[in-house]
């Protein structure tokens, strides 16, 4: 593991209740930090990071889905035919939830040995992904962030069941940024992770250089969201006559 991580302390700025948690997915075994001593969920791995000291898991740590997920274990015929989700109601039959199978992300078998854990401000590695928890106003400056300087739109993936597969593994295996609310995820629902209503935000390595400048440089509140509706109609009235004016005098 590169042993000099990035500087991500522009997310101080949010006081954060909750820390956006690094995570990196290793063939071999981390150094400098302890293995978890508990099996656990990846949800609840996520959830015990945010105020812990950094650790990392392994297959047998994985009280879940999660080591199918990393390509730890053969996922089996059980499940890929759909009678789990089935039977616990998430779908009306095995043929609606198998679909769900083609499409979820996984890692190859045993690329993954090793999955670290660390809040933020204790990493001592680069992640694969960083994971925020947070409230909606927060979640719309991280959002905004992203798109900043290449007005890329923001989607989202998910399905009920195995939502942990979109937050944790399909931003690191596409690039693509992924967002989801508390409440909505099957097994972090019944397990009782978050309370409900929270926005968690899943971003790739390879976006977060451009995001921490973006942090930088934007305004976070923008000036309309502080103004009453006739001071807001006279903002917007004067920021068009200007643009209207520069144009029609080019």
């Amino acid at each position: 593991m590169q042993s000099t991580p990035r500087d991500y302390t522009i997310f101080d700025k949010f006081n954060f209740e909750r820390k956006p948690v690094g995570i990196k997915f290793l063939l071999n075994k981390p150094d400098g930090i302890n293995k978890l001593d508990t099996g656990l969920a990846f949800c609840e791995m996520f959830r015990k990071a945010q105020d812990s000291e950094p650790f990392y898991a392994k297959k047998d740590n994985f009280a879940c889905m999660g080591s199918l997920l990393l390509g730890m274990k053969d996922l089996e015929p059980i499940f890929e035919s759909g009678e789990i989700g089935a039977t616990d109601g998430i779908y009306q039959e095995a043929r609606a939830n198998r679909r769900i199978y083609q499409d979820i992300p996984k890692l190859a078998k045993d690329t993954v040995r090793y999955v670290a854990f660390s809040p933020v401000d204790k990493l001592s590695f680069n992640p694969d992904i960083i994971v925020f928890t947070a409230s909606v106003s927060q979640a719309e400056i991280l959002l905004r962030a992203l798109s900043y300087s290449t007005g890329k739109i923001s989607t989202t993936r998910t399905t009920p069941a195995i939502m942990c597969a979109w937050l944790f593994v399909y931003p690191f295996v596409s690039g693509e940024a992924n967002y989801s609310i508390t409440g909505l995820g099957y097994g972090m629902k019944a397990r009782k992770v978050f309370p409900e209503g929270l926005m968690l935000i899943s971003l790739p390595y390879d976006l977060l250089p451009a995001l921490t400048v973006n942090l930088q440089e934007m305004k976070w509140v923008l000036p309309a969201y502080a103004l009453s509706d006739d001071e807001r109609n006279d903002y917007f009235k004067k920021a068009t006559e200007g643009i209207m004016k520069r144009y029609l005098d080019s």
